[in-house]
């Protein structure tokens, strides 16, 4: 009898669905991404800035790797809002790390050179470290996004209608056509969410793209043999 029960709900779903399950993923992992970002962007690109509290900052921002996703929903209740909250912990990491990381590593030279041509310690900040530190603070975003987009998935378990619904409903009856759509329609989205953000980022940094053309060309000059032209003088 359950198994039958639960052979008709999972009926229910067909091919029609698979968009706004779609888009429900989608909202919630957007509405993550966008608050991991503003929680996660401005104190790690300020305390990349003064190059203070790092260890505290990276260990506090990291409990969110240290705890399973899955389990966090269950503690937070049920619905879009705490399955955000979840989502948020885990994407925040990669954001605050690469951020930090690339506002802290900017060679000294280029903001001591900032600061002799008069720039305040703002304008150092606005004008070079973070231009400077962009590819690794849009690689933080590229991976948090990857992230979340797939995890979102599991908002399914605490009643949170999405592509994982199908996905977990195939997975206890014998309707395994829908999970199987549901599942690469997860894998599409989140290889398209990573082409975007690759494209965004040869947009925004397109000197990245310059610089590792020209590094190409060299190699390829090196690896080139080359050619002994003329005549070698004979010996009698």
């Amino acid at each position: 009898m359950i198994s039958s029960l639960l052979n008709t709900v999972a009926s229910t779903y067909s091919n029609s669905d698979l968009p706004r399950l779609a888009w429900a993923q989608m909202r919630l992992a957007i509405t993550a991404l966008a608050v991991a970002a503003v929680l996660a962007l401005p104190p790690a690109v300020l305390l990349g800035h003064v190059r203070r509290g790092a260890f505290l900052a990276v260990s506090l921002v990291n409990i969110g790797r240290a705890v399973p996703s899955f389990s966090l929903r269950w503690g937070f209740g049920l619905g879009f809002w705490p399955t955000a909250v979840a989502l948020v912990l885990l994407g925040a990491p990669p954001i605050f790390t690469n951020s930090y990381a690339g506002v802290r590593d900017v060679p000294a030279e280029a903001v001591e050179a900032a600061r002799g041509m008069g720039m305040e310690s703002g304008q150092v900040l606005r004008r070079v470290e973070i231009p400077v530190a962009m590819p690794l603070i849009l690689t933080g975003l590229r991976v948090s996004a990857v992230q979340v987009v797939a995890t979102a998935t599991l908002g399914a378990i605490v009643g949170y209608e999405c592509l994982g619904s199908p996905i977990i409903i195939g997975l206890t009856t014998t309707e395994k056509d829908m999970m199987v759509r549901a599942a690469a329609t997860v894998a599409a989205l989140a290889l398209a969410t990573d082409g975007l953000f690759a494209l965004a980022q040869r947009g925004l940094v397109p000197w990245t793209a310059k610089a590792q053309g020209r590094r190409e060309r060299l190699v390829a000059d090196e690896e080139q043999p080359v050619e002994l032209t003329g005549h070698l003088p004979e010996f009698s």
